[in-house]
C-alpha cells in the first residue's frame, strides 16, 4: 500500500470544492506516479474548522481561502512548522509575496502557486524551470478570463459591456460582485507575481498601473473592426530605460499578435527573451475548475521533490511613463474648424496621427484617430486639453495600441 500524503484545505469556495472533487477522481493515479497517496485530512473555512489540528495533520496546506488574512497566518505558520505551501491566492502573493519566499527558503519547504495567475496556462512553471537562465526582455498577458469573455461577446454579438458582463455571470466566469476582474486589479495582481519571477526584482501590487473595462463601449469595437483591431485587456511587465514598467489597461491588437485571437474566457502570456524569440502559452482562465487543476498540479509537484523557491537577484526601478500607439475616441460638434484645433493640440504635444476616421451623427461627429508611438505622459496631457474644448460632447476616450510594427 501506497503511503500517505496528507494534505489540509483551507477554503470551500468554488475553487476549493472543485480541488476536493478532483483530488479524490485523481488519487489512484498520483498514487501510482508519485509513490504517495494523497488524503484530505480536514477542511478549515472562515467559520468553521481549528487549523492548529489541521496543521498537525498534514504534510502540505493548499491556501484556498483567498484575500489577505488568515490565509497570510496560516501560510507562514504551516511553512515554519516545515510543512508545504500551494496557494491560488494572487492577491496574497502580489502583496506578501516576498515575505513568503523567504519563509519557504528558511524553513526549506516549497510555496507554489501557478493557480494564482492563469489557469491551466503553466507559465510559471516555464519562467521558474524552462526559462530560469534566460533574459526576459517582455512578457504580454491576456490573465483575466472573465474580461476577455466580456470584450469577445462584445465584438462577437455587439452585446453591451453590461449585457455583456450580465452573460458572463450567468455563466459562471464572472463573480456577483466583479469589481477586481473589470478594473484590471486582478490582472495587475497577476502581472506583479509574472514580473517579480520573471525578471528577478520585488514588485507589489502598489506599483502595477491598472486601468479595467468598464469605459469601453460598442462603438469602441465597431471602429476597431473598422481599423482592423482586435481589444483586449493586456497586461504588461517590460524592461524599459533600465528600469522595469508593469502595467494593465485595454490595448487594440492588430491582427498579426499572438494574443489578438484568443477569445472568451481564455489567458494567454507571451514571454519574449533571449533565449527564445517568443513563446505563447494559452488555455482556459476563468472557472474553478480550471484553477482547481492547476493547484492540483502543484500539489502532485511537491510529492516529487522540490523545486527552487525565487530569490531577488536584481532590483530594477519601477519606469511608469512608458511609450505607446493610442487611439483616441471623440464627440464633438460637427462644425467647420474642430479637426484643425484637435491636431493643433495634439501637435504641440508631439502626437502623430496615423489615421483618422469620421463619421458623422446627426449635428454631431465621432472622430477616432489613431497616434504613432510616443511617450505617454504627454499625450494625456495632450487629452486632458482636448477634453476641455467647447466642442467636445462627451469625455475623449483613450486606449492604447500593441502595434507590432512599433515595437
Amino acid at each position: 500500500m501506497s503511503e500517505a500524503f496528507r494534505i489540509g484545505l483551507l477554503g470551500h469556495g468554488t475553487v476549493g470544492a472543485a480541488f476536493a472533487k478532483l483530488l479524490a477522481e485523481r488519487a489512484d493515479a498520483i498514487a501510482a506516479l508519485t509513490g504517495m497517496r494523497p488524503e484530505l485530512t480536514g477542511v478549515l473555512t472562515r467559520t468553521q474548522g481549528d487549523f492548529d489540528s489541521l496543521l498537525e495533520s498534514s504534510d502540505l496546506i493548499v491556501e484556498l481561502i483567498g484575500g489577505i488574512e488568515p490565509a497570510r497566518s496560516h501560510a507562514l505558520a504551516a511553512m515554519s512548522a516545515g510543512r508545504h505551501v500551494v496557494s491560488a491566492n494572487k492577491l496574497l502573493l502580489s502583496q506578501h509575496g516576498e515575505e513568503l519566499w523567504a519563509a519557504a527558503r528558511a524553513n526549506g519547504v516549497q510555496l507554489r502557486f501557478e493557480g494564482a495567475v492563469a489557469g491551466v496556462v503553466p507559465v510559471i512553471r516555464v519562467l521558474q524551470e524552462s526559462l530560469a537562465g534566460a533574459h526576459v526582455e517582455r512578457i504580454h498577458g491576456i490573465v483575466n478570463g472573465t474580461t476577455n469573455y466580456i470584450l469577445t461577446e462584445m465584438r462577437r454579438s455587439g452585446a453591451t459591456y453590461a449585457e455583456a458582463l450580465a452573460q458572463a455571470q450567468e455563466l459562471g466566469y464572472a463573480e456577483a460582485d466583479p469589481t477586481d476582474d473589470v478594473t484590471g486589479k486582478d490582472a495587475a495582481a497577476k502581472m506583479a507575481i509574472l514580473a517579480r519571477l520573471a525578471f528577478s526584482t520585488p514588485v507589489s501590487l502598489d506599483q502595477v498601473r491598472y486601468e479595467g473595462i468598464e469605459h469601453i463601449t460598442s462603438d469602441d469595437m465597431s471602429y476597431a473592426d473598422e481599423l482592423g483591431l482586435g481589444l483586449k485587456l493586456i497586461g504588461t511587465a517590460e524592461r524599459v530605460d533600465g528600469g522595469l514598467s508593469v502595467r494593465v489597461h485595454p490595448a487594440f491588437l492588430y491582427g498579426g499578435h499572438p494574443l489578438a485571437s484568443v477569445d472568451g474566457p481564455y489567458n494567454a502570456v507571451t514571454i519574449e527573451s533571449d533565449a527564445i524569440t517568443e513563446i505563447t502559452l494559452s488555455g482556459p482562465g476563468a472557472g474553478g475548475p480550471q484553477t482547481a487543476s492547476a493547484v492540483l498540479g502543484d500539489v502532485i509537484s511537491a510529492m516529487i521533490p522540490p523545486a527552487s523557491t525565487p530569490e531577488t537577484f536584481d532590483s530594477l526601478p519601477i519606469v511608469t511613463d512608458v511609450v505607446s500607439a493610442f487611439y483616441l475616441y471623440l464627440e464633438v460638434e460637427d462644425r467647420p474648424g474642430v479637426l484643425a484645433q484637435v491636431a493643433e493640440i495634439l501637435g504641440d504635444h508631439g502626437a502623430s496621427v496615423r489615421s483618422v476616421v469620421q463619421h458623422g451623427l446627426g449635428t454631431n461627429a465621432r472622430l477616432v484617430m489613431v497616434m504613432h508611438r510616443m511617450a505617454e505622459s504627454p499625450f494625456f496631457e495632450a487629452v486632458e486639453r482636448i477634453a476641455a474644448l467647447p466642442f467636445l460632447r462627451s469625455r475623449p476616450r483613450a486606449i492604447r495600441v500593441i502595434d507590432e510594427e512599433f515595437m
